[in-house]
């Protein structure tokens, strides 16, 4: 029987403004504002992919009592309501069940065939539009699986070769993973998955991304996963890796820094008090998060010190200098790796999905993607002992830190860089602080059993010389 019934999108629109939208949307874990009271709910722009199976992409906008709203993107699918029930079911009617187009994966291969067409679909208040760097048409037969639900989007695999990332929170502009993935493509960079094609939508409010598709690598292992099997088991070997990864890290931050022409990448001297507004900001963490430390034996070492760390911050912001900016990943860590057979493959050039889209297309010194690694491998090492009960080989995270970073200002352009190691070593030491002020506050708020792992960074950066 054909699921294409006879609705019209302001059927369907009708049915979900009212209570299951609201209801269902609230529950999904992309969904960024589960604590805030919603005063109302609707689609606001919606196009028809395919008629059969029907696949419709609605933008779906969430308004709150502060006069503030958010948009989400939503592709819909239909089913016939004789149809058992499965997950991602939004709305009922007496003849027809809409569905989140996620739960039938499958159907999400239309958007491909429109990247491959290089579509154009008018709407009624703006245009979708569809693009390719290559061909990625999926076979009639293609299979499609769901590999994750993230903080900001969904992500298919189809044939096991290629995967779209479906972003569901949108924001004004052009998506930072988009951007950065697109320049590193057309650039050759080895070491991603590259950028095969790309979605997006402009109306009268707004340009926004859409989604993103890229190469699948099925024999890939995430960094996190493949630092947890090794440290303890082939430390050594890991080691080797790591020093790879930072030849990695600074050819990537090159090729970043390698257009002079494009105002979006190209290297620029930041402003005169960069660095102190930077520590500012700091400085207010540190203030905001050491009032409020709660009495904790694993909190001694920092304990009635924050007095100590506003100091030893401003010391090194009087002392230092910032280097170039340039645009950066934005969110460096293990997380946002994959090590294949062959090599490493950096992912995820989204940014921190809790920042607006505007922050995480600034630009950046590359020394703050460093930081997140080098407290990456702090992290690692002691969620060794955490999650897999054996701890790491003494000296771990020392040997970690020099072997990446021995590597990394090898192979990175040191113009990049502040003059001379000491500059360096005091500009990384601010980054370093700022990820582990951070990593305080997360660990106290949500994560407590793990807070002796930013206590033993920010003391660590106290007592450097």
């Amino acid at each position: 029987m054909s699921d294409r019934l006879q609705i019209s999108e302001e059927e369907i629109r009708r049915c979900l403004d009212e209570e299951s939208l609201p209801e269902w949307i609230r529950h999904q874990r992309w969904y960024a504002s589960k604590s805030r009271a919603v005063a109302g709910i609707e689609i606001v722009e919606t196009t028809t992919l395919t008629e059969e199976p029907l696949l419709l992409l609605a933008l779906v906008q969430t308004r709150f009592a502060t006069g503030t709203h958010e948009l989400y993107q939503l592709p819909l699918t239909l089913r016939p309501a004789a149809a058992t029930p499965e997950d991602g079911a939004i709305a009922f009617t007496d003849h027809w069940v809409a569905y989140d187009a996620l739960a039938a994966p499958d159907r999400l291969g239309a958007v491909l065939r429109r990247m491959d067409q290089e579509a154009e679909i008018d709407a009624s208040e703006g245009h979708f539009s569809f693009h390719h760097t290559d061909a990625v048409v999926p076979s009639d037969d293609a299979s499609a699986r769901l590999i994750g639900v993230e903080q900001s989007n969904s992500s298919v695999v189809f044939d096991e070769r290629l995967v779209l990332k479906v972003f569901r929170k949108l924001e004004p502009g052009v998506n930072p993973e988009l951007e950065v993935l697109r320049f590193l493509t057309y650039r050759g960079f080895a070491n991603i998955a590259p950028l095969h094609g790309w979605y997006e939508y402009e109306g009268q409010a707004l340009a926004t991304t859409l989604g993103i598709v890229q190469s699948y690598l099925p024999d890939a292992v995430g960094g996190w996963e493949l630092a947890l099997d090794e440290i303890v088991s082939r430390p050594d070997s890991f080691l080797e890796r790591l020093g790879s990864l930072g030849a990695v890290t600074a050819h990537m931050h090159n090729v970043l820094a390698s257009d002079a022409t494009d105002p979006a990448f190209s290297p620029e001297e930041p402003s005169s008090e960069a660095l102190s507004l930077l520590t500012a900001t700091i400085d207010e963490d540190i203030e905001r998060i050491f009032t409020r430390l709660p009495d904790d034996e694993r909190l001694a070492p920092i304990a009635g010190r924050g007095q100590d760390v506003r100091e030893r911050l401003a010391a090194r912001a009087q002392a230092g200098t910032p280097g170039r900016v340039i645009r950066t990943h934005g969110d460096y860590h293990l997380g946002q790796t994959l090590h294949t057979p062959r090599e490493w493959v950096i992912i995820d050039f989204e940014g921190e999905p809790a920042r607006p889209l505007p922050e995480r297309r600034l630009k950046r010194s590359p020394l703050r993607d460093v930081a997140g690694m080098l407290r990456s491998f702090a992290y690692v090492t002691s969620a060794v002992e955490i999650l897999r009960g054996t701890p790491a080989p003494e000296g771990f995270e020392e040997q970690a830190r020099e072997r990446f970073l021995e590597e990394y200002l090898t192979g990175v352009d040191l113009t990049l860089l502040p003059a001379g190691s000491a500059q360096i070593t005091n500009l990384l030491s601010i980054f370093e602080l700022e990820k582990a002020i951070y990593e305080l506050r997360y660990e106290l708020d949500h994560r407590p059993d793990w807070i002796s792992i930013p206590v033993a960074g920010i003391t660590r950066l106290l007592d450097a010389e």
